[in-house]
């Protein structure tokens, strides 16, 4: 139904508050996919497991793919393996991430 890239430009709507950056360009988003029936799957993880917002963003990645036509459930798997780290970003957020 949605293809990896559809599925992470609907996800790139949400921003992380604490670094103002969406959660694709931090690279918190490991993959997405979605079948014929319209289940959408998403693997993820956060910048840190004390991460104060752990839930509200697991449910904002959630609503933003429940925008989409026809997805019917979105199951969220949050991992934490293999850890974040700010070299996993696109380039422009690791230079704002080490101060560069």
């Amino acid at each position: 139904m949605y293809n990896k890239e559809e599925l992470f430009l609907a996800i790139s709507t949400v921003i992380d508050p604490e670094v103002g950056f969406n959660l694709v360009e931090m690279g918190l988003i490991y993959d997405a996919s979605c079948d014929a029936e319209g289940n959408a799957y998403v693997k993820m993880t956060l910048s840190t497991k004390a991460c104060p917002m752990h839930q509200l963003i697991q449910q904002w990645v959630k609503e933003s793919v429940e925008k989409m036509a026809n997805i019917k459930e979105v199951i969220i798997d949050l991992v934490w393996e293999p850890a974040w780290n700010a070299s996993m970003a696109d380039e422009h957020v690791k230079k704002v991430l080490s101060g560069s």
